[in-house]
């Protein structure tokens, strides 16, 4: 059986992170996202991956080659026009010559899942939706379903009938492409799997699999913290860098070859130091910290639940919680990021030019590229830093603070 991802889109809903990076490549768990993707379909032998990118799929390209260095078979291929999933499925054609796995880039799966869906598709030869429940289904496509057999899927309905969603995996037989080139355009004015699905069930089973584990879609920026913890709760340590005599290592902690551990430092796992990192003296990681390559962890830092990608440097006397830095930031000494409020409500964020409930108790900091702090600035809960920002010593940044800014 061969794999189909789909990681074409641009990643507009997860920006700032995604202004210089693409999606499928942002830091979970010590790895890009996407490798977590290939690591379940390398679980159920399935290695030979078709890969639709589209924004800086160089980048990707660059990362991945053709696979060899992980494992995987991969070729590529790319969706020029934004026309829709069934578009999108049916850049396929010409390299899917048997059943296979169709993934969507964007989200957080299980081994074990891929595993029961092969299964059940070796054993009944049908088409194979993956489908979860969840608290908001009118934001996906809704499932009614009968006996675990596809009747009709809805796109994003104002009164949903079910609280079932497409997860976003699903073993195909190659002959969807076929009812793919009969399928007419949406309301949205795009061709859709979902409406693909919906007309084969009329005439053939479409079978419902309930995902077991933990699902999520990763479609806004403190999603990717949700997901590092999901992926972060399965994190098997190991130690492979330098760790000086006085440091204190528990739980599952991964250190990387190349990576230094001072002394003093204390750190609870889950945490995931990559190579290159230089995490202390005396500093402070708990449970839920992904530290990328070359990043740097001062003196007096205390760190928590947070994704710190590669080159940025939080070097002394900072607290940073329920945040996600992205690449190439420093912050100033004593730089301090708030990520609870006072009345303990969820809280809210100023994103696409609204405020939006999170979801989330606490969240700090979505800091894009490149951004630095001064001396003793503030950084209120649920704010959002563009790249290329400056806070100035002492300052006090909150709301949602555009690219190039400087807040004194």
């Amino acid at each position: 059986m061969k794999a189909l991802v789909l990681a074409a889109g641009e990643g507009t809903r997860l920006r700032p992170l995604t202004s210089n990076v693409p999606k499928p490549l942002l830091l979970v768990a010590g790895k890009p996202f996407l490798s977590h993707i290939f690591d379940a379909l390398k679980a159920a032998d399935v290695t030979e991956i078709a890969l639709l990118v589209g924004w800086k799929a160089n980048r990707i390209r660059e990362h991945y080659g053709n696979g060899s260095g992980f494992g995987l078979k991969i070729t590529y291929l790319e969706q020029r026009d934004r026309l829709g999933t069934a578009n999108a499925v049916g850049h396929g054609e010409a390299v899917m010559d048997e059943p296979f796995f169709c993934i969507n880039g964007d989200v957080v799966i299980s081994e074990a899942d891929v595993l029961a869906m092969k299964e059940r598709f070796e054993r009944t030869g049908r088409n194979i939706m993956g489908a979860v429940t969840v608290d908001n289904p009118s934001a996906f496509g809704v499932i009614e379903e009968k006996e675990e057999k596809l009747l009709r899927i809805l796109e994003k309905p104002k009164q949903p009938p079910s609280d079932l969603i497409n997860a976003g995996i699903f073993v195909f037989r190659p002959d969807i492409f076929e009812q793919i080139r009969r399928t007419g355009k949406s309301v949205r004015g795009e061709y859709e799997i979902t409406d693909t699905l919906t007309m084969m069930s009329r005439t053939e089973d479409v079978l419902i699999h309930r995902l077991r584990t933990e699902w999520i879609d990763v479609g806004r920026p403190w999603d990717l913290l949700k997901a590092n913890e999901i992926f972060m709760a399965r994190l098997k340590g190991r130690l492979e860098g330098e760790i000086e005599a006085g440091a204190t290592l528990k739980g599952e902690v991964v250190v990387e070859p190349g990576a230094l551990v001072r002394s003093g430092s204390y750190i609870i796992g889950p945490v995931y130091i990559s190579r290159g990192c230089e995490v202390g003296p005396n500093c402070y990681l708990r449970p839920g910290v992904c530290l990328g390559p070359h990043v740097k962890v001062g003196a007096a830092v205390e760190v928590k639940n947070s994704i710190v990608m590669a080159g940025s440097h939080i070097p002394h006397h900072c607290y940073l919680g329920d945040s996600i830095i992205g690449e190439g930031c420093n912050l100033g000494a004593g730089t301090k990021v708030a990520n609870l409020r006072f009345d303990d409500k969820s809280v809210r964020v100023s994103f696409g030019g609204k405020m939006i409930d999170s979801g989330r108790r606490k969240l700090g900091v979505i800091m894009g590229d490149h951004v630095k702090t001064g001396i003793n600035s503030m950084i209120d809960a649920g704010t959002i830093i563009w790249e290329n920002s400056l806070v100035g010593p002492g300052a006090l940044a909150k709301g949602n603070i555009g690219p190039g800014s400087r807040v004194y």
